[in-house]
C-alpha cells in the first residue's frame, strides 16, 4: 500500500465516460461564474477566500500541472508564468503568490481565464484515450478537486457579496419557501459496538478516507434532524453569546475579541427582526430552516446549552453508510443554494446536503494512513493540525460529490461555509 502513486483508487476504464464527466463537471464552473463581471470575479474580502477567476484558473492548473506536463507529450503550456499565480499551496510544485494577495491578480483577466480554461479542456479531452490509467485516476482527481472549489467560489462570493451595502445578489431568488413551524426533534440511537469506518475501497476517495478501519462506538443516540434557526434564537434569547459557561476558552476569546452575537450573514433590522443575506440576497431568517454559518465554537456552545453534545465522525458515518448520498439538498446548477427545512419521514434526516455537520472528531489521520509520495501527496495530510471534521455536504456541494466516508474540515473559528449543527448524546 505504502508504494500507491496516488491519494486515490478509483478502477478507472478506458470506457468509463471520462470524458463526458470531465466535460460536466468543468461546464458547471463555467456556469456558476456566467453572470460575474470581472470585478465580482477579482476581489477577494478575506484571507480565508479566494477570487472567482482564482478558482477557476487554479482548477485548470490543477489539470494542466499534474497530468497535461507530467503525462503528455509536447504539451506546451497556455501561460508560463500561470503556475506562479494559481498554484495554492503545493511546495513541490514551485513558489507562488500568497494566499492573502490572491486579490490582487487584476490580470489575467477574466476572460483570459475563460481561454485558459478551454485550451486545457481540448487538451485533456484530446489525449484522455492515450493516457494510462493510473494517470486518468488524476483526471479523476482532477475533477473530485474541482468539485470542492465549486463550493468554495459559492461560499467565497456569498461572503464578497455580503460586504457591499446595496446587498447584492448572486442570483435572483426563484420563489421564497413558506416558513413552517420546526418539526419537534426526536433522538435516534446510534449502532453500538465496534464497526467500520472509512472508505471501503469502491469507487473514488480522498487519501484521508482510508484506510478502512475499527472503531468502537459506546451507547449513543443522535438527532433525526439539523438545528433549527428557531432552535438558536432561543439559544440566543437565553443570553448564549453572554455566558461564558458554554463556551470553550478558545471559543470565549473569539466571541469577546469579534463581538460574535449571531450566525454569519444574520442582521438584525430597524424593525427588530432578524434577517439573513444569501445568495439570493437578503430576506427574513426562516425559522424552520437548518441554522447554518456557525463556528465549531458556537456549535459546541449551543450543544452544551441543549444538553447535549457533538457526535464524533464515527457516530455520524455508522448512522449514514446506509443512506443514499445523492439525495438531500445539494447543488445540481446556479441558483437557489440555501439549506432548507427537514422534510420527509425517514428515521433520520438531513445527513447529506443542506449543510455540513460539524463533529467533535478532531481531523487527524486514520490508523495506517500514510502519505503518498510526490506533489500529490501535499493535498491532505499536511493539514492534519488543529482542525475539527465536518461531514455529509452542504446546498453547494455538487450532487455526486460527498459519500458516508467523505472527510471535510476547517479550523473551530471559521464559519463562511455552510456549517451547521446536529446533536448527540450518550445513551
Amino acid at each position: 500500500m505504502q508504494n500507491e502513486p496516488l491519494v486515490l483508487r478509483t478502477g478507472v476504464q478506458a470506457d468509463d465516460g471520462m470524458r463526458d464527466r470531465f466535460a460536466q463537471v468543468r461546464s458547471l464552473s463555467v456556469d456558476l461564474a456566467a453572470d460575474l463581471s470581472d470585478g465580482d470575479a477579482t476581489a477577494q474580502s478575506m484571507p480565508d477566500a479566494s477570487p472567482a477567476k482564482w478558482h477557476l484558473a487554479h482548477t485548470t492548473w490543477f489539470f494542466e500541472s499534474f497530468i497535461l506536463s507530467e503525462f503528455v507529450p509536447d504539451y506546451r503550456p497556455f501561460n508560463a508564468r500561470f503556475p506562479l499565480l494559481f498554484n495554492s499551496y503545493y511546495e513541490a510544485k514551485g513558489t507562488r503568490i500568497a494566499r492573502a494577495a490572491r486579490g490582487n491578480i487584476t490580470r489575467p483577466s477574466l476572460e483570459e481565464i475563460l481561454e485558459y480554461r478551454l485550451y486545457v479542456d481540448a487538451a485533456v479531452s484530446d489525449s484522455l484515450n492515450d493516457l494510462q490509467p493510473s494517470v486518468r485516476e488524476l483526471v479523476e482527481l482532477g475533477c473530485n478537486h474541482e468539485q470542492q472549489h465549486q463550493e468554495l467560489l459559492l461560499t467565497d462570493l456569498l461572503h464578497l457579496f455580503s460586504q457591499n451595502p446595496l446587498e447584492p445578489a448572486v442570483w435572483p431568488s426563484v420563489g421564497r419557501p413558506t416558513d413552517t413551524a420546526p418539526t419537534s426533534l426526536r433522538w435516534v440511537e446510534g449502532v453500538r459496538g465496534a464497526v467500520q469506518i472509512g472508505h471501503d475501497g469502491s469507487g473514488f476517495s480522498f487519501d484521508c478516507e482510508r484506510p478502512r478501519h475499527t472503531t468502537w462506538l459506546a451507547p449513543h443516540a443522535l438527532a433525526d434532524r439539523l438545528v433549527t434557526n428557531a432552535e438558536w434564537l432561543e439559544f440566543m434569547e437565553d443570553g448564549g453569546y453572554r455566558r461564558p459557561e458554554l463556551w470553550l476558552s478558545d471559543g470565549w476569546a473569539w466571541v469577546r475579541a469579534n463581538a460574535i452575537e449571531a450566525p454569519l450573514y444574520w442582521r438584525l433590522s430597524d424593525s427588530g427582526q432578524w434577517g439573513q443575506f444569501g445568495l439570493d440576497g437578503f430576506r427574513p431568517v426562516q425559522m424552520s430552516a437548518p441554522v447554518c454559518h456557525v463556528s465549531y465554537y458556537e456549535a459546541d456552545a449551543f450543544a452544551r446549552w441543549a444538553e447535549a453534545r457533538l457526535p464524533t465522525e464515527a457516530e455520524w458515518e455508522s448512522a449514514a453508510n446506509e443512506l443514499d448520498p445523492t439525495v438531500g439538498v445539494l447543488l445540481d446548477a446556479p441558483g437557489a443554494v440555501r439549506p432548507r427545512a427537514a422534510k420527509g419521514r425517514e428515521k433520520i434526516r438531513q445527513l447529506f446536503g443542506d449543510a455540513w455537520e460539524w463533529t467533535g472528531s478532531a481531523y487527524l489521520p486514520y490508523p495506517g494512513f500514510r502519505v503518498p509520495p510526490g506533489a500529490i501527496g501535499e493535498y491532505n495530510g499536511k493539514f492534519m493540525s488543529g482542525q475539527f471534521v465536518l461531514r455529509g455536504g452542504s446546498c453547494a456541494t455538487p450532487r455526486g460529490h460527498v459519500r458516508a466516508s467523505y472527510r471535510n474540515f476547517f479550523y473551530p473559528h471559521q464559519r463562511w461555509q455552510f456549517t451547521s449543527v446536529r446533536l448527540a448524546k450518550d445513551l
